[in-house]
């Protein structure tokens, strides 16, 4: 049991930053970086200008843009390149392979459209902050950071305790 949702979670992480990397693609960022895993570097490959690396903890994975390409692009594509790994995980949902796996993508992309820092809702909101503004505004971005994140936390704690009170 165990095997299936880790195998599923791997495949859900997989799905996500493919999204990530083909809204990339498609509005032409370059992509440095693709990366399976946290901590040490066990090995890597380069395909084009596209390194893979696998690290040591099998918990996460990343797909690393070139910003500065992401952010001469009008704000929809950023939007479009931040939020794609979320639709990924919800369209890979719908498809009839296992509850296992479709529980892994919804949670996956439960997880990563709210703002808790460094997750794709809050970079998308730092995205739209900054094109509302038409500028960086460091005490909004603190106050969105550390309300999204309380806000985050709380609505997990409360659908924690209803479901497991």
């Amino acid at each position: 049991m165990f095997l299936t949702y880790a195998l599923s979670f791997v495949l859900a992480l997989l799905i996500h930053e493919g999204a990530h990397s083909l809204a990339a693609y498609a509005c032409r960022v370059s992509i440095t970086e693709f990366g399976f895993g946290w901590g040490p570097k066990i090995f890597g490959v380069r395909r084009g200008n596209v390194e893979y690396i696998f690290r040591a903890l099998p918990f996460g994975a990343f797909v690393r843009f070139d910003l500065i390409e992401l952010q001469t692009r009008p704000l929809p594509q950023q939007i479009l390149v931040m939020m794609a790994g979320v639709i990924g995980n919800l369209l890979a949902g719908l498809l009839p392979i296992s509850p296992i796996f479709t529980l892994m993508n919804y949670l996956l992309a439960a997880t990563n459209i709210l703002p808790l820092y460094q997750q794709d809702g809050w970079k998308c909101g730092m995205l739209m902050l900054r094109g509302l503004l038409k500028r960086k505004s460091s005490g909004v971005e603190w106050v969105f950071t550390i309300a999204g994140s309380v806000l985050s936390l709380v609505v997990i704690a409360v659908e924690v305790l209803r479901r497991f009170a």
